[in-house]
């Protein structure tokens, strides 16, 4: 499948800022499923952009803008080609562990409802099948979770709210998968689903099963993710996955708005 995606993200600032310096994850990696045909990454101010790999084996671009700032738009257009793989991650860069991503953070450690209720849903015979029953079961108590910009929340917050977004289901299949000791790592990427537009990437998750590799999972759907997928960046959660961070010298507030579209071009060529 041949998807193409326009992402622009729009700050304004109250106060001209001094100085940005932002990570940008913001650019796929080839994997035997996911080919990158063309990417462009700009912004509309002289800035600097440098090219690197962070230690979770993300594509990162630094971003470095030197004031006065009111406003920077930064705009991401490319076209990826992905097959089917069921899910399976193949030949993607993995300089870290699995062992690693089962280090619980804040925003991913299971309260005692979160622990008890993926307990209950993961009762297969293996390993992979618990994990398809804790994200079915997500799914089910979660029908509805839309991409949306992240508002900090953890896993037990948003479980025990009972309104999530993609980002914070993906957190509690996550919370979820490492309290029963699997290895979980989030992913943020684009999903073509048919919607017209979208206020934030999307947001999944992966566990890694012995004998098979890294398994994508996407409570949203009840499903693992198939070819309208997209993966950009993961990590052990939604702050070290985030597409953009980074930090401004200036005073007053930020505003951000983001216009993303992802669309299907066709199958494979």
């Amino acid at each position: 499948m041949r998807i193409a995606i326009d992402h622009r993200t729009h700050y304004r600032f109250s106060e001209p800022q001094a100085r940005l310096v932002q990570m940008l994850r913001l650019t796929p990696c080839d994997t035997q499923d996911q080919t990158v045909v063309s990417w462009h990454i700009g912004v509309d101010c002289d800035a600097r952009l440098r090219d690197a790999t962070d230690g979770y084996g993300n594509a990162i671009t630094m971003l470095y803008a030197e004031g006065p700032l009111a406003a920077i738009d930064i705009t991401v257009t490319g076209e990826v080609l992905t097959s089917e793989a069921t899910g399976v991650i193949r030949d993607a860069v993995e300089p870290l562990p699995p062992l690693f991503y089962q280090r619980a953070t804040p925003r991913t450690l299971a309260d005692a409802a979160l622990a008890d209720f993926a307990a209950e849903a993961a009762k297969g015979a293996d390993r992979l099948e618990r994990m398809h029953q804790l994200n079915t079961a997500l799914h089910r108590r979660f029908p509805r979770a839309p991409d949306a910009p992240d508002t900090g929340a953890t896993a037990a917050e948003a479980f025990a709210a009972k309104i999530a977004s993609s980002r914070d289901i993906a957190q509690m299949f996550i919370a979820g998968a490492r309290s029963l000791q699997v290895p979980a790592r989030y992913v943020s990427g684009y999903r073509s689903d048919g919607e017209a537009s979208h206020s934030a990437p999307h947001a999944w998750a992966e566990a890694h099963i012995e004998g098979i590799g890294w398994i994508g999972f996407d409570p949203v759907t009840g499903l693992s993710p198939d070819a309208s997928y997209v993966r950009v960046a993961v990590g052990l959660d939604a702050l070290g996955a985030a597409s953009i961070a980074g930090m401004r010298i200036g005073q007053g507030r930020e505003e951000l708005d983001v216009d993303l579209h992802v669309d299907r071009l066709g199958g494979e060529e």
